[in-house]
């Protein structure tokens, strides 16, 4: 069929992208699939022939028509009898520590021979002290680094839809997850869901994907992002909306709290991030303008700990910054081959980490960012800020996380896998794979030794990791 596409010439090309608009839109209303199988769905090398970015066809995207691109907070993936068994996986935090790894030592390279594990071990036929495993997941330890870790399932969580994303509490005592026209609050040490909020003013009819969900400092408040591009700021307690903004044009796939709850930060597929102030309602239009980039939406935004840069992953492949005081972009970080969908800054706020659908991650050296003098407009010049490659997974990285201590970066992928890399040399401690679907978001506890992992199996997971 693809032969055929790329020899048709435009009108035919025209009319296999309208027939996979359409496909698109079909997979994301049909009972929680959206990823398709693989043969189902044109491979990105036949895409580029007909088009000049992945975004439209993108598995993971919601109708093409209704967005400009994807998010770090997906939309519903295929259903489980869309994807074979997968033998690849990843990963867990660390607890909380004092901050005295500096991340970012390890050489620049793009591949890591260490990580080799990955390709030479079948994890089913693993010897038992390279593996732990329970009755519908397993852990494979790296043989060639000393093991650092060991991890347990503590709950699994059942939907009534794809789980888009998931966020920690700052204490850790509480697990958010959004799915199809709710967000969910969940007891972390019990597993008992003590809060559903829905808005009743809603349509009640058709999806309402919840695509991102985020606590406030204080925990009294849960802030969503949805398709239908309004951000709602919840009271927990009442379960009453206290307040929403609107302003984006597409829908909502990222949020961030500054530490100080003053601000929210949120992306969108209308080629923007946005800067909310929650005390008067005001806020910043963050604007890439750059004509030469077309498919630019926002997947995915951080602010730093020190609420001074907002970074923000989109998919033309570049992570920029921008200087939360004056609204300015003052850098570009270029490096990443295809779209990128997390970004997440380290706890030091000197590092920051970005997730791609190239399959690597990379860690961007930002201490100099915003310390001299802000270049506006054409005076903006990129520079390499690129020090760490992190490769080994199979297929796309869809959100990246960094422990609490800064000991571990830890990535959730479409090979339906977690990976857990050591900080400092780029290293994978180990692969965890414990959902029949894609990993489309995963969030580690500020304050306790969990991971939670939300997937296209319509299951979110809590996940305990112990240092051995």
């Amino acid at each position: 069929m693809w032969a055929f596409v790329c020899a048709v010439g435009p009108q035919g090309k025209k009319r296999v992208k309208a027939r996979v608009k359409r496909t698109a839109r079909a997979l994301l209303h049909a009972g929680g699939a959206c990823i398709p199988f693989p043969l189902c769905f044109p491979i990105p090398s036949i895409v580029r022939q007909l088009t000049s970015t992945l975004t439209e066809y993108s598995p993971y995207l919601p109708p093409a028509s209704a967005q400009s691109g994807p998010s770090g907070q997906l939309p519903p993936p295929p259903s489980q009898a869309k994807q074979g068994p997968s033998s690849y996986a990843p990963s867990l935090p660390l607890p909380p520590g004092s901050q005295d790894v500096p991340i970012g030592n390890g050489a620049l390279a793009e591949y890591n021979p260490l990580n080799s594990f990955l390709d030479e071990i079948d994890p089913h036929t693993a010897p038992p002290d390279m593996k732990v495993e329970g009755s519908d997941w397993f852990a494979v330890f790296n043989p060639k680094v000393k093991r650092s870790l060991g991890i347990s399932l503590v709950h699994t969580l059942m939907h009534e839809s794809v789980v888009c994303c998931v966020r920690f509490s700052a204490d850790g005592k509480y697990l958010a997850t959004g799915c199809n026209r709710s967000a969910q609050i969940y007891d972390t040490a019990t597993g008992v869901k003590t809060c559903v909020l829905v808005d009743p003013n809603a349509p009640k009819t058709g999806d309402l994907y919840i695509r991102s969900v985020c606590f406030s400092p204080d925990g009294k408040y849960l802030a969503t992002g949805a398709e239908d591009k309004v951000i709602r700021i919840w009271e927990i307690k009442s379960r009453r909306i206290r307040s929403t903004f609107e302003g984006h044009a597409q829908e909502i796939y990222s949020l961030d709290f500054s530490r100080d709850g003053m601000l929210i930060v949120s992306g969108s597929g209308d080629r923007t991030a946005r800067i909310w102030n929650l005390g008067d309602g005001t806020h910043k239009v963050l604007a890439i303008h750059e004509p030469e980039t077309v498919d630019s939406g926002v997947t995915s935004v951080a602010i730093s700990p020190d609420a001074r840069l907002v970074a923000a992953g989109s998919l033309d492949t570049i992570v920029r910054i921008w200087d939360v005081a004056t609204g300015i972009l003052i850098e570009r970080l270029r490096g990443h081959k295809d779209s990128v969908y997390s970004v997440a800054f380290t706890p030091d706020g000197q590092g920051l980490i970005s997730g791609s659908l190239d399959k690597t991650l990379k860690y961007w050296d930002v201490r100099s960012v915003g310390m001299g003098p802000q270049p506006t407009g054409k005076k903006l010049v990129d520079k390499d800020l690129c020090n760490m490659n992190f490769t080994g997974h199979k297929d796309y990285v869809l959100s990246v996380a960094v422990s609490h201590d800064g000991k571990w970066v830890v990535s959730g992928s479409k090979d339906r896998g977690v990976q857990f890399w050591d900080s400092r040399t780029a290293t994978v401690q180990l692969m965890l794979q414990g959902h029949k679907n894609s990993v489309i978001s995963i969030d580690l506890s500020p304050a306790t030794s969990l991971l939670a992992t939300g997937s296209g199996d319509w299951a979110a997971r809590i996940w305990n990791y112990t240092p051995v």
